[in-house]
């Protein structure tokens, strides 16, 4: 983890990819530099340090591996959630949606999002990238506009994790920046008075 101020605000980065070199992962650690400039304390989920079962929907947590309801708490801790997955077969990855499957409402209603995709084709990640802003929504997450879609990753990445495309670059520390102000501004107390007085409002007559 790691931390540039006394913010106690968490930016945790969420890897779809179990592959050793991972583009995914190298990407997501980009955005997480962008997050901890902004002053966010950062994490990368690995899931390779996760021993997860598959969802079979039960519905006592204590049926699960500690590592399952480990893997919720680190998720739950974060005020900000960056995902990243490689695109296969026009969605996300099966590793990605098993550890979602395995959370819910719980670990993301609130929760700012943001989204980068990584595919080696030339089409890119967007399918992916749609079917997780869908579940955001799903899940009642804020997720946020910007997402990164890098198609032939295998172009643009070195071996040590740096990344030859100074545009592309950009665009995921600039993700990982709006993750962390809209989480420092979702966490703020003049957002929570707000989120409260919505959520108290007489319903809509008209509405």
């Amino acid at each position: 983890m790691k931390k540039t101020t006394d913010s106690n605000i968490l930016v945790a980065a969420l890897c779809g990819s179990i592959r050793p070199g991972s583009f995914t992962k190298m990407a997501l650690e980009i955005a997480l530099r962008g997050a901890a400039e902004i002053g966010a304390e950062t994490k990368i989920i690995d899931l390779n340090d996760y021993e997860l079962v598959f969802c079979s929907g039960k519905k006592d947590v204590s049926l699960y591996p500690p590592d399952v309801l480990r893997l919720r708490s680190d998720i739950k801790k974060a005020q900000g959630l960056i995902i990243g997955t490689p695109e296969y077969h026009g969605s996300f990855s099966g590793v990605l949606k098993n550890a979602i499957d395995l959370m819910g409402f719980d670990e993301f209603s609130g929760k700012m999002v943001g989204l980068i995709g990584v595919a080696g084709g030339r089409l890119g990640a967007i399918n992916a990238l749609n079917s997780l802003r869908n579940i955001g929504r799903t899940l009642h997450a804020w997720v946020i506009p910007e997402q990164v879609s890098i198609s032939e990753a295998w172009k643009h990445f070195n071996s040590d994790g740096s990344i030859k495309n100074n545009e592309l670059e950009a665009r995921l520390l600039e993700t990982g920046r709006q993750v962390a102000r809209f989480a420092f501004l979702h966490s703020s107390k003049k957002a929570s008075e707000f989120v409260k007085s919505w959520e108290n409002a007489p319903a809509n007559p008209g509405g």
